[in-house]
């Protein structure tokens, strides 16, 4: 079994950065794809950056402010310029094959809030 460990998070003025961190702890026998998602209430879970081994997928509305790193099982999204819309919970997520199975995992959620 993975779990997903997030850190990271706060409040924040607009303008300011942030950095969210998350790191995959278990039976790791290959990360497929991890990615950060994001959610505010009454709405869809939405992507915002997303790296597999082809390559990073961002949303339009993080391009040229977020950036996503990755060290092994250990996951970054380094956020700048931060908006007021960008206040949302953030979710790590990991596409892994573990010893025998393939499954996603899911981080217990961080609060960022952007706000002066």
């Amino acid at each position: 079994q993975v779990q997903m460990v997030q850190f990271g998070g706060g409040l924040v003025q607009p303008g300011e950065s942030l950095t969210l961190s998350c790191v995959a702890i278990g039976t790791i026998g290959r990360i497929n794809a991890m990615g950060w998602y994001r959610q505010v209430p009454g709405k869809e879970r939405e992507l915002v950056a997303r790296g597999t081994s082809g390559g990073t997928v961002y949303a339009d509305s993080v391009k040229g402010r977020f950036t996503l790193s990755r060290d092994n099982a250990a996951l970054y999204l380094q956020m700048n310029s931060l908006k007021p819309e960008d206040t949302a919970m953030y979710y790590c997520n990991a596409d892994i094959t573990g010893a025998t199975t393939r499954d996603v995992f899911w981080g217990q959620g961080t609060q960022v809030t952007v706000s002066s």
